[in-house]
């Protein structure tokens, strides 16, 4: 999910003589070649349950950020939003733990929600929606088996890539402050377009609940808690409980449902969302539109998975120095398709946790922690209770940290250069802005061109470039074009 770095381990690294394999190993032992990573059963399970544990919040924000109305004004069932996202990590999780046989856990890409709750969804119906998603990953798929995910990576420029990654960081957060009361519409008739709260105050115990775990977690991660985000979240969740309880809230204060265990903490999983996928029927926003909302969710999905994928291989001492590891193709091949997982299931596509990382710290190093993960995920189907009880503007939290901790990429930016300052600025300022990471992207890339040919270098770009700034160009344009030719 989120970019951040990671130092590489030198104790498991390739060459030498490697480590000594032990003769009668298990089944187990030489399928996912436990011993011959330096690696154990124990350890391998410790590092699966550690990794679960570090990204299961995702059971609660996936829900959250998909849980506004379609444009027909249809919302999805969160109990059934739950069981979708736990399903699509599971199966995603488990491809990569059996058959890439890498220490890397997937679930839904709060980028690719983002788009989907913001852009996609008040366009179309859900189903239609995840239709979408089923398409982008497939785009995926396809980019990998040619090759030309590598090739569309290195067309685009190291800043803009970085503030991609940043400009989604500050919308995610942006949607954790809305969604928590924290920051609300201005007065129509004032100068403020959003203020603080509801006119300009923050009004009832959701939001200074929301305050509360947002700074509990900043100060957990400030000292390097394991588990910072699970942490906040669970101790919110806590105190809302206290709260409703004592102050007899209405469920109506809430946004939904109080913040209480309704019946049995265990039950059935609800796949009601799992098939409802429609291809077609979007004539109502134009070929174009559609095109450049596939090319986003491809941008949202794959720009941090290689590096998130290389990261943590690197981590796990399984990438060498040109970043190359076993089984790479693989795994960017089963990221790719984790978002037509997705798609199916109802969850929005899937993507590499660089949360992985947390079970590599703890010894993991190969794809057996994965299915530990995986089957971790699997058990989360049956407590929906449990995680329904967490509060919307509690799990909000976890989505404005996340959105800081993509902030670190903003170091890599040269802002001393305009050439690639003003680009990188349009970038991060549009997206929450514009509540658009469409609109940011296209900023960003015209912008570059630009300043490029402005500087005499407008080779420099490259032909994939100029072409993106030709197909954002007409996206922008496309209203006063369809009004000259007559098409309004």
């Amino acid at each position: 999910m989120t970019q951040t770095p990671v130092e590489p381990r030198t104790a498991a690294r390739h060459g030498g003589s490697g480590p000594r394999v032990p003769t009668g190993r298990s089944w187990l032992d030489r399928y996912f070649l436990i011993s011959e990573r330096g690696s154990s059963i124990p350890r391998e399970v410790r590092g699966g349950v550690t990794t679960f544990m570090a990204m299961c919040y995702i059971l609660l924000l996936n829900p959250l950020l998909l849980s506004g109305p379609d444009a027909a004004g249809h919302k999805l069932g969160h109990a059934a939003l739950i069981t979708a996202t736990a399903l699509a990590a599971a199966v995603s999780t488990l491809l990569m733990g059996f058959f890439g046989k890498v220490p890397l856990a997937l679930a839904a890409g709060l980028s690719v929600a983002g788009v989907i709750s913001t852009q996609v969804a008040p366009n179309m119906t859900w189903p239609q929606a995840m239709g979408m998603c089923v398409i982008y990953g497939l785009v995926i798929v396809l980019l990998v088996v040619t090759g030309l995910r590598e090739i569309v990576m290195n067309a685009i420029p190291p800043a803009l890539k970085h503030g991609i990654t940043i400009g989604i960081g500050l919308f995610v957060a942006m949607i954790g402050l809305v969604n928590a009361g924290f920051v609300g519409k201005g007065d129509p008739h004032g100068s403020a377009p959003v203020t603080l709260g509801t006119g300009g105050r923050l009004a009832g115990w959701p939001v200074l609940l929301f305050c509360a775990t947002l700074l509990l977690i900043f100060m957990l991660q400030a000292r390097n808690v394991p588990g910072a985000i699970l942490i906040g979240i669970v101790t919110g969740t806590v105190l809302a409980v206290v709260v409703n309880a004592v102050g007899n809230l209405s469920p109506a204060v809430w946004g939904g449902s109080a913040p209480e265990l309704q019946g049995s903490a265990v039950s059935a999983p609800d796949f009601g969302l799992f098939g409802h996928v429609e291809f077609g029927g979007w004539g109502s926003i134009g070929g174009m539109t559609v095109g450049v909302i596939v090319f986003t969710l491809v941008l949202a999905g794959f720009f941090d998975a290689m590096a998130t994928v290389i990261g943590v291989g690197t981590e796990a001492g399984l990438a060498d120095e040109r970043g190359r590891m076993p089984g790479l193709s693989k795994a960017l091949f089963i990221d790719g398709a984790g978002g037509a997982i997705g798609g199916v299931a109802g969850a929005s596509g899937q993507t590499v946790f660089i949360e992985s990382a947390t079970g590599v710290g703890e010894g993991a190093r190969t794809g057996l922690s994965s299915v530990v993960t995986g089957l971790l995920f699997a058990l989360g189907l049956f407590f929906t209770p449990l995680a329904q009880i967490v509060p919307g503007q509690v799990a909000a939290a976890a989505l404005v940290v996340i959105g800081a901790m993509m902030m670190g990429n903003a170091r890599h930016v040269d802002w001393s250069d305009r050439a690639v300052a003003v680009p990188v600025f349009m970038t991060v300022a549009l997206m929450p802005f514009t509540y658009s990471i469409t609109a940011g992207v296209g900023a960003g890339v015209v912008s570059y061109t630009a300043i490029r040919a402005a500087q005499g270098k407008w080779r420099e770009p490259g032909a994939f470039m100029w072409i993106l700034t030709a197909v954002f160009t007409v996206y922008f344009a496309l209203h006063p074009i369809e009004g000259w030719l007559g098409v309004n």
